[in-house]
């Protein structure tokens, strides 16, 4: 097994430009398919792979992810994070991953909380799950998000280059992106075959980088669901937003904690459901241009 380290400088060296950008053209993520088209002429094209990483807590096993496999250290960190299985006071003193078993260990100082009330749920009942996500309401209950604006200019200038970057997507499609942002500026950009994948990638690289979330938006290709809901409030994200639509229970949930919360933002069209307090509306949309067909992800006039 090979020990990552990383310093919280690299990544405050410069938000003015993206620290983590897809890299659509890593061999390792996709795969040359053969096929015949609508025609019946052969084609040839590329898909994402999807891997399986098995993640463990000290010496617990926790689950086994399908992952298209960048960045398993924070893909690791950030799901236990997501997950309230580690606690952001916890002492992380190593990350082990081991590409050829396709393992993923996190190592604490301590045996964490959850080791303890997961070996009691075992013991006690097989319903573990549910157990889990009542954990995960209560844990978001009594956050206080920071306070913070969003400038519709930011929304279009950060929707604009998020969509005409290069990235896994527009090279294969069949994947969803997760951006962290600055103001207007993409700071971590991650993909994944799930869209909990790629925004756990985010949360563990900001754990490991030390980075404020007082400051930043989350934006999602996915649908704003209770649980996307959920890991933005634990990140201590104040802004969440989306090119796809809303769940009730997600938008119920986004008002309860204050969290702002923007969906369908396309082009010059978005709507907001919770936290509209925070937006500034700087941007005048006679210079915001339409979304191009290139940008547009399957059921672009619909939610993806």
């Amino acid at each position: 097994m090979t020990q990552t380290s990383s310093t919280a400088s690299e990544a405050q060296a410069s938000l003015t430009a993206p620290l983590i950008v897809p890299n659509p053209h890593d061999p390792r993520l996709t795969e040359r398919v053969k096929g015949i088209d609508q025609t019946g002429a052969a084609i040839e094209t590329n898909v994402p792979v999807e891997r399986p990483l098995t993640l463990y807590l000290n010496a617990q096993e926790i689950v086994t992810m399908m992952t298209i496999g960048d960045y398993p250290e924070y893909l690791a960190l950030g799901y236990l994070l997501n997950q309230n299985m580690l606690k952001y006071d916890d002492v992380v003193t190593g990350v082990d991953y081991d590409d050829d078993l396709e393992v993923v260990v996190v190592r604490t100082e301590h045996h964490t909380n959850f080791e303890a009330k997961l070996k009691k749920r075992t013991q006690t009942s097989g319903c573990a799950q549910g157990t889990a996500f009542g954990d995960l309401l209560e844990a978001v209950e009594s956050v206080a998000l920071p306070k913070a604006e969003l400038r519709t200019s930011w929304l279009y200038e950060m929707t604009h280059t998020i969509n005409t970057m290069p990235s896994l997507y527009l090279e294969a499609g069949a994947i969803h992106g997760c951006v962290l942002c600055q103001q207007g500026k993409p700071v971590c950009y991650t993909e994944d075959v799930g869209r909990h994948n790629a925004v756990d990638k985010i949360a563990g690289w900001m754990f490991r980088h030390h980075v404020d979330p007082a400051d930043k938006i989350l934006y999602t290709t996915g649908r704003l669901t209770s649980e996307m809901i959920i890991k933005t409030v634990r990140m201590g994200i104040p802004i969440l937003v989306s090119r796809s639509g809303f769940t009730a229970w997600g938008v119920d949930l986004a008002r309860q904690v204050g969290l702002t919360l923007v969906g369908r933002a396309k082009g010059k069209r978005f709507i907001a459901l919770a936290g509209q307090e925070r937006i500034v509306f700087d941007q005048n949309l006679d210079f915001v241009a339409e979304e191009s067909m290139r940008s547009k992800r399957k059921g672009g006039d619909r939610d993806d």
